[in-house]
């Protein structure tokens, strides 16, 4: 046992007291301590924070003051951009694409302006911002990318905002070309939203591009029928409609001797505009005037041999 104790005297011996400062050293302090708060000026005080008060609430008026301002600004500015590109026959989905990307750049400058205004360190800022859009970026990698297609479309332009597209398994008439998608309206009043970067690569339909579009129908009639007949009763038809192109001139031909009917093939053109008009209202004048010509519309029939062994 005598060694154990030896040893922890040794460390108790090593190990250095606590320093206890003399009563008059702890006296002084005190008394130091006691004058200061006997000499602190709370007048001073008072003015001293007030005139800081002062001095934030001035920035603040300051600052709303550049961010009213500069929102007049940006918003004059946008709207001399949009006359520039009405005189200049800008396209509408570029002119829209430019005009928010013009807002949004300029807002963030903005804003960056008045957060300086306020005494905040825009360096340090910036860093956060440029840290945090560099994690976002990577993060949604996709949106970026229909961003970039947004720009390709704005560029090689394969449609534009008011075209009738087909794309992506939906068609509809062209609203707006947005920075990540495209909107369009169906015809029963539907709103789609398209990402641009899916339908940048897609197989797009564009019906728009052309003034003038060919309506074709399929026109069965019984055999035994006159194909003769049939042809000048339907040119007849077509010839009546004022919508229906003269040149080129409507055509009609045989395009397939079927099961239980012939197939007339009927082409006309017309104007983009009137193509379904010129399309459903025609159908329905073949099925009431042609049976008035000697036209039959065949129904499905198969012939049934019997054969007696």
């Amino acid at each position: 046992m005598w060694p154990f104790y030896s040893i922890f005297s040794a460390v108790a011996a090593e190990t250095p007291a606590p320093l206890i400062l003399p009563d008059s050293v702890q006296k002084a302090k005190f008394a130091e301590t006691v004058r200061k708060l006997a000499d602190f000026d709370f007048n001073e005080f008072l003015r001293n924070m007030a005139s800081e008060l002062l001095w934030v609430a001035i920035k603040i008026v300051i600052a709303l003051a550049i961010y009213f301002i500069g929102r007049w600004i940006v918003h004059r500015l946008v709207k001399l951009l949009d006359a520039a590109f009405e005189r200049r026959k800008v396209d509408t989905s570029l002119r829209m694409f430019l005009r928010k990307t013009v807002r949004i750049v300029f807002s963030l400058i903005l804003l960056m302006i008045v957060v300086q205004t306020l005494g905040v360190n825009v360096t340090s800022l910036i860093a956060l911002f440029s840290a945090a859009t560099l994690a976002i970026g990577m993060a949604l990698s996709g949106t970026a990318q229909n961003f970039a297609g947004g720009v390709m479309i704005l560029l090689m332009k394969p449609y534009r905002v008011g075209d009738y597209i087909s794309a992506q398994g939906q068609s509809g008439t062209v609203r707006e070309i947005k920075l990540f998608s495209t909107v369009i309206t169906t015809t029963d009043n539907q709103t789609i939203y398209i990402p641009n970067n899916s339908i940048a690569t897609a197989i797009i339909d564009n019906y728009s591009t052309a003034e003038q579009r060919r309506v074709e129908w399929t026109v069965g009639i019984s055999y035994g029928d006159d194909v003769d007949v049939a042809r000048a009763a339907i040119l007849d038809i077509l010839n009546a409609d004022a919508r229906v192109l003269k040149e080129p001139a409507a055509v009609v031909w045989v395009a397939a001797l079927a099961d239980s009917s012939v197939n007339l093939s009927v082409r006309a053109w017309t104007l983009n505009a009137d193509y379904w008009d010129v399309f459903f209202e025609n159908n329905e004048r073949f099925y009431k005037e042609l049976p008035a010509r000697g036209i039959n519309f065949p129904f499905p029939q198969m012939d049934v041999h019997v054969k007696q062994e």
